[in-house]
């Protein structure tokens, strides 16, 4: 799916700042919620579980699990669910997780807290806050400093930190450089580092760094700190850890805000392990860097083509080989000459620690920096417990959470919107949508406000819900509150909107948004491509083709995703064209558009054009993978063209693509479903050949190849192989087992295995059909009619054939009532009626008693593929099989069309309403039949006896009889016996009688007068 998980406003999204070093003033978001694997599989809490006696002695604290849940339901809300009332139920009792509350005794000394660092600006005296005005004002920086007078080293730096951008940072220091007084120091490199490194200005920041060094200023920890921080806040992990070796090279040991930098960085970029090492050594005195592959560690994807030189190359320049050099004799720690271990003091340090542990999954080591920081006294903030909050309850251990924030009012630390958020996301993820939402609310409740993660959190997971009226009451909240739907969030409330069917308010939501702001390609892609899942290619093409800022060209994802969209909708011409005019508007088609459009119309069976678009994308100089030839070779094999599949595989070996088990597994089932099973044996080697186990559905294939030319020996053999695979063989198999032994007439063996379906569950349509033919081929009509009333009561009547199987089946055993009720069920299921159906309908017209004459009139018909003539045929079958009700509300259908309808029309109708014993009825559709002026024919004849008769009419009798008799209407057996039937319906058993005579009469005059004439032309002629 095109759309990208950066536009799911996961829940996991919350919190995602990272932690700066406290120079750097600034907060630490504890969270970067992300799915991590654990190495402790058991449900046992380790480390947080406090009963645990290392941790109990060190905290000397007691845990009530009780308690903990009514005050967090004091603190979130009375109704807000609790997860340690939820493990309280467990019926099983023993898995009770005794709750992480820090409820000290009143003995234990009060812990320091610490307050996290303002964001607000700050306020400065002096002649500073009117020179600070006066630059925000004026563009000349140069004469406005010129005309301050003497600036003092620290007037220097706090103008430094407050400029605006990069370009204007460096027009203010090359002014204090110019001064005559001037002195180079180490902060004012500092921050001008700093700016141009955020700003990702690489050249500036290495040409910086090389006039630092000529003028002899010396790197300090606080540089190193401050290098490492912006290189990895860059994706640039490899050359931040670079910093380090120049650090260890130059003889600086890194400061305790240096360290927590570089754990930081390598947390960040996944590498637990090596950031746990780091620290260890830190502690020890020791920086060893020096068998850590810099190569493995990944830049992030969004950065790898920016990073400004290859990682050899970064070595070799100046900017790694230049700068001052301390003595060799302070190289190691100062600090720690007795070799005893050093202690972090910094809060930060601590957060940074229990963060990788939690991200790590080590959540005893976690606990223990936890518990490390109450014995020494190392002062708690918010993002401490935030840290700790998320390490709980994302690994499932919510209570422990809950109690957590319990323990952080009463140690007097006010919970911050983040710690809200991660409450809601864990609420969320655990499927608790109402303490989720009370914790939303909770956050104006509490005199904080909801910031983006939160808006973007909460919208998500209502709309991921489809939750709409939900949804639309946050967002009204936000306009009250003049804050704008993130971006981000804009395609998950369209997605919901588009889910439910809600498309004008999709639309009127796009466009309010679009009036806001201009939308990035990204947004416009996630968005095109929830209407694309949905196959609403016209609503998608709107947002493609929609208004967008000049010069704004549509990115080739946008092409990529509209073409899903219009081969989801089978427009293939559309989505053709769209890729042939792409270029046109100075986007190139990439490798995901080629693979696209072949495998669109691949699925769509147009394999010559999809032949094309892989001999162009080869052009181009793309290499197709094995997915995209192996829809080539599937639809090839699909519609029988074996020869051009081989041809593509052979193609795919030669440019060294291997073959999956996908290729191998449509090259053995085309040639399986054309019986050759040398050509399927021979491909199943050349799969073995390679290396690729064969899966059930290569050898399924198989069985169903010996099973097409009666051999039962392999297909039994492949049959019993599969038993050792897991799962077994599955229902296909299994169901080509049953074939092969239904044509071999093996009743016994085929319901073995059917039986043995039945028993699992797996029985499909197939199995059930195949048997009640093995049945009914056999004779065995009352077991076939069993299979087929279980068929119908298990629900597998689910296509055309499915039901064309049972009403055969019925149709056989002349339960014609059941066929006709299952007409009716498929018709009202709207599922049209094929050949097969047509061909059991006429069997029961047949064996319903329909005379010969009527039934090869409906059959004409219907052959000739006459308006209305399906709905002739069915209706006949309702009257025949006696659902009348049914008949007369199907005649109705054609009776109203306006089309000129013929006497075979006027007939059914005449014989439905007669059958129904609206005889009144049927007698006007005769006289209709005549104001039309269509004759009456043999049939109509025929129907308007059974009518006369079932209404006592003998005048309309004889006078059919009468025309009869005396050959106005061609002597017709049918006839006959429609009139006796009705003479008898009119209880004239008597002129039945005489009727009955003059038939044999009738007939026998008529052979004898045959016989004559064929006796006449076997004599010789006179003479001869």
């Amino acid at each position: 799916m095109l759309y990208s998980s950066s536009y799911s406003s996961s829940s996991r999204e919350l919190g995602r700042e990272n932690l700066q070093s406290p120079f750097q003033s600034l907060l630490f978001s504890p969270c970067k919620l992300q799915t991590l694997q654990s190495s402790y599989g058991n449900r046992d809490f380790w480390g947080f579980n406090f009963h645990s006696q290392n941790l109990a002695k060190s905290l000397n604290c007691s845990f009530r699990s009780t308690s903990s849940s009514s005050k967090i339901d004091k603190s979130l809300g009375k109704n807000v669910y609790s997860h340690t009332q939820k493990q309280r139920l467990n019926p099983r009792g023993a898995r009770v997780f005794p709750g992480f509350k820090l409820q000290c005794h009143s003995r234990t000394v009060a812990l320091p807290t610490k307050t996290s660092i303002s964001r607000r600006k700050k306020k400065y005296s002096g002649v500073l806050p009117s020179i600070l005005r006066a630059l925000e004002s004026e563009n000349n920086i140069e004469d406005t400093l010129s005309s301050c007078g003497k600036l003092s080293p620290k007037e220097q730096t706090v103008i430094l930190k407050e400029q605006s951008s990069w370009g204007r940072v460096l027009r203010v220091f090359e002014w204090i450089k110019s001064q005559e007084d001037y002195v180079p120091n180490v902060i004012h490199y500092n921050v001008v580092l700093r700016v141009l490194g955020r700003a990702q200005k690489w050249d500036e920041l290495r040409l910086c760094w090389i006039e630092m060094a000529k003028n002899g200023v010396l790197p300090t920890n606080n540089t190193y700190g401050m290098l490492v921080d912006v290189y990895g806040k860059a994706g640039l992990v490899k050359e931040a850890l670079l910093w380090i070796k120049h650090m260890k090279l130059r003889g600086v040991f890194p400061d305790e805000v240096t360290m927590n930098t570089v754990v930081r960085v390598l947390k960040d970029a996944g590498e637990f392990d090596w950031a746990d090492r780091f620290y260890r050594d830190w502690c020890v005195g020791k920086v060893e860097l020096g068998d850590f592959d810099l190569e493995s560690v990944a830049d992030s994807d969004d950065e790898i083509g920016s990073a400004p030189v290859s990682l050899k190359h970064f070595l070799s320049t100046e900017l790694f080989k230049i700068g001052g050099r301390r003595p060799i004799s302070n190289i190691m720690d100062s600090s720690n000459t007795d070799g005893s271990r050093r202690k972090p003091r910094l809060t930060a340090t601590y957060n940074t620690l229990i963060d990788l542990y939690g991200k790590a999954g080590r959540l005893k080591d976690a606990a223990d920096v936890f518990a490390e920081m109450l014995k020494l006294g190392v002062a708690m903030d918010t993002i401490t417990f935030n840290t700790m909050i998320y390490t709980c309850g994302s690994h499932g251990h919510l209570s422990e959470a809950e109690a957590l924030l319990t323990e952080m009012e009463e140690r007097g630390i006010s919970p911050d919107t983040k710690t809200y958020n991660i409450f809601l996301s864990l609420y969320a993820d655990g499927g608790n949508i109402d303490a989720a939402l009370k914790c939303y609310r909770k956050i104006r409740e509490v005199g904080l406000f909801p910031d983006v993660v939160t808006h973007r959190a909460v919208l998500h997971v209502l709309c991921e819900r489809n939750m709409v009226g939900e949804v639309e009451t946050v967002i009204a909240e936000m306009k009250r509150s003049r804050v704008q739907v993130d971006e981000h969030s804009i395609p998950v409330v369209i997605k919901m909107y588009v889910n439910e069917g809600l498309l004008d308010k999709a639309k009127i939501f796009l466009e309010e948004h679009l009036l806001e702001d201009e939308l990035s390609s990204r947004t416009r892609v996630a968005i095109i491509d929830a209407y694309a899942e949905k196959g609403l290619w016209a609503e998608a093409e709107n947002v493609f083709i929609g208004k967008r800022d000049s010069g704004q060209k549509k990115d080739v994802v946008e092409y990529n995703v509209m073409v899903k969209a219009y081969g989801k909708a089978k427009l293939y011409d559309k989505a053709f064209s769209l890729f042939k005019g792409m270029r046109n508007h100075g986007t190139w088609p990439n490798e995901s558009t080629y693979n696209s459009l072949i495998q669109m119309f691949s699925g769509g069976d147009l394999v010559d054009e999809a032949r094309d678009i892989l001999a162009e994308m080869q052009k181009m100089g793309f290499k197709p993978q094995c997915l995209t030839f192996s829809a080539v070779i599937a639809c090839y094999a699909r519609l029988g063209r074996l020869p051009d599949a081989v041809g593509v595989y052979e193609e795919m070996v030669r440019l060294g693509v291997k073959p999956n088990e996908v290729v191998y597994g449509s090259l053995i089932n085309g040639f399986s479903e054309t019986g050759n099973v040398e050509e399927a044996l021979c491909y199943f080697r050349k799969m073995d050949e390679f290396g690729i186990s064969a899966n059930q559905i290569v050898l399924t294939s198989l069985i169903k190849a010996y099973s097409k030319v009666g051999c039962l020996e392999g297909a039994k053999t492949l049959y019993e192989g599969m038993k050792d695979l897991e799962g077994g063989p599955d229902v296909v198999a299994s169901n080509s087992m049953i074939n092969l032994y239904a044509d071999l007439g093996l009743v016994s063996e085929a319901k073995l295995i059917f039986d043995d379906l039945r028993q699992k569950g797996s029985a499909d349509g197939v199995s059930f059909a195949t048997m009640m033919y093995l049945y009914k081929n056999l004779g065995m009509l009352d077991e076939a009619i069993d299979v087929a009333d279980e068929m119908k009561q298990s629900g597998l009547l689910r296509d055309c054939a499915s039901f064309n199987k049972v009403m055969a089946c019925y149709a056989t055993n002349g339960q014609l009532s059941a066929c006709g009720e299952l007409l009716h069920e498929m018709i009202s299921r709207r599922i049209l009626p094929d050949t097969g159906t047509f061909k059991v309908m006429f069997t029961v017209l047949k064996k319903g008693g329909l005379p010969t004459e009527a039934v090869a009139q409906l059959e004409s018909s219907y052959k000739e593929g006459k308006p209305y003539a399906r709905q002739a045929v069915i209706t006949s079958v309702f009257s025949t099989v006696g659902l009348h009700a049914f008949a007369l509300e199907s005649c109705e259908t054609f009776l109203k069309a306006e089309v000129d309808l013929d006497s075979s029309f006027y007939n059914v109708a005449i014989f439905a309403y007669g059958a129904s014993g609206s005889i009144d009825k049927a007698l006007k559709m005769f006289m209709k039949m005549q104001d039309e002026g269509l004759e009456p024919d043999l049939v109509t004849y025929i129907n308007l006896a059974g009518c006369y008769g079932k209404a006592g009419m003998l005048e309309g009798l004889k006078r059919i009889y009468s025309q009869l008799k005396y050959r106005e209407i061609e002597p017709n057996e049918s006839l006959f016996k429609a009139i006796i039937d009705a003479y008898r319906s009119a209880k004239r058993h008597d002129l039945a009688e005489l009727v009955s005579q003059e038939m044999k009469f009738a007939f026998d005059t008529q052979q004898c007068f045959h016989s004559e004439s064929e006796h006449e032309l076997d004599e010789p002629s006179p003479g001869l």
